[in-house]
């Protein structure tokens, strides 16, 4: 299906310079792009590439606009933030072209009787979903979940194939969980008596706000006693670990393989690169951003950018520093004892 630029403008906003008639099939990437989509620039230091696609439009902001000048030749919609702008067109192509979910439950799933399933959800094939739990309105629960008991799935949330959101979980509305996520497992919490170790057991549940996305393969756990809380707006990625009694902010982004130990609040607006790790019991505060690979090993009261590793080098040069390194404290009591040799000599300039 096409779609005229005068429509993109209407819904979303911005500054058209061009044919508001022209139509457009879809978006495209800078180099990609033919004369039936439209493109975005997001990086000003791909503007030599964005003054020579053939898209028919460009999406750009007042800055890159003034840059390119004369160079592209198409349409162009200005806008104050064109990566955010590309998104919203982007889903707005996605949603046209998608199937909608038929409303409904495949005659494979299963619905104890005791679930509250709403007239317009669609329930995919071999769901279960057990007994107490509520499926709201236009959510869409895909082929081979499980929606635990007294579990909540908020309106047009939509659960793609494999998810478990076990029993008492909550989630909000218009929220994404991807295939694979765990939503509620047990938390790793046991005691240890004479070298053994007894499990606790985990009684709270995770609760999660509106317009929340969940990668796949995450795995969120159920508090010990309070619950796990996902306030709203969180993004996390694939393969990231939540463990128990955790409270992750609004508005918060976390990218692939993450880890946050048990009772760990974080703030609202924050990111986290890959692979960064958190300590448990730590509060971090609001628009804190920790770089990939960071171990976290402390609490943060104030907001800003954080970086905990050392840096890349060669194997060999690394070696050598990490001898450097564990040498330190002896370094250290050496020139320490060689302040006190020059101190004791006196300061010649006297005599």
């Amino acid at each position: 299906m096409s779609t005229r630029l005068g429509d993109l403008v209407e819904r979303f906003g911005g500054r058209l310079i061009g044919n508001a008639d022209l139509s457009v099939i879809g978006i495209a990437p800078l180099s990609d792009a033919t004369s039936s989509h439209i493109t975005f620039l997001s990086n000003p230091k791909l503007r030599s590439q964005a003054a020579k696609t053939q898209a028919a439009c460009l999406i750009l902001s007042e800055k890159d606009n003034e840059a390119i000048g004369t160079d592209y030749a198409g349409a162009r919609l200005v806008a104050d933030n064109p990566y955010a702008y590309f998104a919203r067109a982007a889903q707005y192509f996605v949603a046209q072209s998608a199937p909608p979910p038929v409303a409904g439950i495949h005659p494979t799933a299963f619905v104890h009787e005791a679930a509250t399933i709403a007239s317009t959800a669609t329930i995919g094939p071999h769901v279960a979903i057990e007994a107490g739990a509520v499926i709201a309105d236009d959510c869409v629960i895909d082929a081979g979940c499980v929606v635990g008991r007294n579990a909540y799935v908020g309106a047009g949330t939509h659960f793609h194939p494999r998810v478990s959101f076990l029993d008492g979980c909550r989630i909000g509305a218009r929220g994404i969980i991807q295939s694979g996520a765990v939503i509620g497992a047990d938390g790793f919490g046991f005691a240890n008596e004479a070298g053994a170790w007894i499990k606790i057991p985990q009684t709270g549940a995770v609760v999660i706000g509106d317009d929340v996305e969940i990668g796949a393969n995450t795995s969120i756990d159920r508090g010990a006693l309070a619950d796990t809380v996902i306030e709203d707006g969180v993004k996390l990625d694939n393969q990231i670990q939540i463990g128990h009694n955790c409270r992750i902010g609004a508005h918060t982004a976390m990218a692939g393989c993450v880890g946050v130990a048990g009772s760990a609040i974080i703030g609202k607006y924050c990111t986290f690169g890959g692979a960064a790790m958190i300590l448990g019991h730590l509060t971090i505060a609001d628009k804190v951003h920790i770089s990939s690979g960071s171990l976290v090993s402390r609490s943060i009261s104030e907001p800003g950018q954080y970086t905990g590793f050392y840096p890349l080098a060669k194997n060999a040069e690394w070696e050598k520093s990490a001898v450097i390194v564990r040498n330190l404290p002896t370094m250290r009591e050496k020139i320490r004892e060689l302040e006190k040799n020059i101190k004791s000599l006196g300061d010649p300039t006297e005599e």
